[in-house]
């Protein structure tokens, strides 16, 4: 599919040379053209440089130090030329029709400024044995669902300049947060019921490594724009008072 509309997609990376190849493979086998690639290494200590440098000019390579995923992605938005930016973790892998199904809906539809997909987990030899129990428990985790997450996204580049970028105070869950910022926002989405992701459990996923604060930081945040309403609100209220307080009587 050649609309002539340029998708960014934006790959953040730390230590990822087990699975980086099969997420950037997974990119350039996309149905969609045109498409720019972008990889944000975020201070990599393995052999993710090196695998990089062998797509040479095929993408766009930005190293950073280790600041985080929001820190990585926001880079990359940063540097993003397309009307529309998408969003991929190193070890996670898209199908091969993603881009096209989701500008299609784009197509059809002037005024969608997000579309997310569906994705379904699939585990890594490591983590088989939780596969199984989770199977056995019938867990939703192993059934397709809507993915709020960001290797599901693509958006309006424009949307970033009213939403704002990833919060990088976030280590985990900016993903979460971001959404939310949208949805406060009336941001206009839609859920493309199709499974065009597929995430990776391994040993590394860097939600196991989550930490209660962790885990809580995405409520906090929300608290904080709720209170700040709340008080701008008040404000409001006030200032409208006085000013009707000082209006003369006829």
């Amino acid at each position: 599919m050649n609309s002539g509309e340029l998708i960014s997609c934006i790959v953040p990376v730390y230590n990822g040379e087990r699975f980086v190849s099969e997420a950037l493979d997974s990119i350039f086998a996309q149905t969609y053209r045109p498409i720019e690639v972008i990889v944000v290494d975020d201070g990599s200590t393995d052999g993710t440089p090196e695998i990089l440098a062998r797509y040479g000019e095929r993408i766009q390579r930005f190293r950073q130090d280790n600041l985080g995923p929001a820190a990585a992605r926001n880079r990359g938005i940063e540097m993003a030329r397309g009307k529309y930016v998408a969003f991929l973790d190193a070890d996670d892998v898209w199908h091969k029709n993603k881009l096209e199904r989701q500008m299609q809906r784009f197509t059809e539809n002037p005024e969608l400024e997000v579309c997310i997909t569906y994705k379904e987990n699939f585990w890594e030899s490591e983590r088989r044995s939780e596969e199984t129990r989770l199977k056995q428990q019938d867990h939703p985790f192993i059934k397709e669902h809507p993915g709020f997450v960001c290797q599901t996204l693509l958006a309006c580049r424009s949307v970033f300049d009213r939403v704002g970028t990833f919060n990088e105070s976030i280590r985990i869950g900016e993903d979460t947060d971001w959404y939310a910022r949208a949805g406060e926002l009336g941001v206009t989405k839609e859920v493309l019921p199709e499974v065009l992701v597929y995430r990776r459990m391994h040993s590394n996923n860097l939600t196991l490594k989550a930490t209660k604060e962790d885990r809580l930081s995405v409520v906090v945040e929300k608290f904080k724009r709720l209170r700040a309403s709340s008080r701008d609100e008040g404000e409001m209220i006030t200032t409208s008072s006085e000013k009707a307080t000082d209006k003369p009587f006829n």
